[in-house]
């Protein structure tokens, strides 16, 4: 996978794009992560890339030709792959692992990283995705973008040593994942499980996918209502309720 990123900060990029599991996948080839400053695309002898909106109103906004031509300079030294170009934008789709999974099936991601009021609406035309990973605001769209690439790169085929990890994380199967436990057996008078020392794999799976289903009813109910449960999920579920209400 090829990945861009159009910023006035590529710096802020250095550390968390080389760092830990996506520095790992760099490493193998996995991904190509490559920052490229818009401000260098400037027409003007300022190098202005914002300015005051048309109609008034407060702030400054990003011009269009510094981004626009940003763009037009990957497609032509990469002409043979297919691009999803992201803007980050507060008003963009909500960002979930549904998309994340979408998007590690690409072959070249160009993210769009904001600073100022906003964006000239006209760069927009130029975008196949807007995407916001909140309701909260940022400074700019860089930690976002670094958000969305990690959780990105992380699904890409060998990047993480397990390949069952990303299967079972929190989310991929539309359930929180389940508690888990490492050694010692016991810790100040907390005892692991039994039945996960029993080495009853059935067993063992049972209490994890029951475990998934008390921890998203108790912590985010409203997961539940966006995935179809299976008839043993269900029954399990209304036990789990029951003992709840007790």
């Amino acid at each position: 996978m090829r990945i861009d990123v159009l910023t006035l900060f590529p710096n802020m990029f250095d550390g968390p794009m080389s760092e830990s599991i996506i520095g790992k996948a760099i490493e193998k080839e996995l991904v190509e992560i490559k920052t490229t400053n818009f401000r260098d695309y400037t027409e003007n002898k300022h190098n202005m890339v914002d300015d005051y909106p048309f109609g008034g109103g407060a702030g400054m906004l990003l011009t269009a030709q510094p981004i626009v031509d940003s763009i037009d300079a990957i497609k032509k030294s990469q002409p043979e792959t297919k691009k999803r170009i992201i803007l980050m934008d507060p008003a963009g789709k909500k960002y979930d692992q549904k998309l994340a999974e979408e998007l590690s099936q690409e072959e070249h991601l160009i993210f769009i990283c904001g600073h100022y009021e906003g964006f000239d609406e006209r760069i927009k035309s130029h975008v196949t995705d807007e995407v916001s990973i909140g309701d909260f605001i940022l400074t700019g769209g860089e930690l976002g973008a670094m958000v969305i690439i990690d959780s990105v790169v992380r699904l890409l085929p060998e990047t993480l040593g397990n390949v069952l990890s990303n299967q079972t994380d929190s989310f991929s199967t539309g359930l929180l994942e389940h508690p888990q436990y490492t050694r010692p057996r016991s810790f100040r008078g907390e005892e692991v499980p039994e039945v996960l020392l029993s080495g009853n794999h059935a067993k063992i799976a049972e209490w994890q996918e029951k475990a998934s289903l008390r921890k998203t009813l108790e912590r985010r109910p409203d997961l539940l209502e966006k995935i179809e449960l299976t008839e043993q999920q269900e029954k399990w579920l209304q036990e789990i309720k029951e003992e709840l209400d007790e």
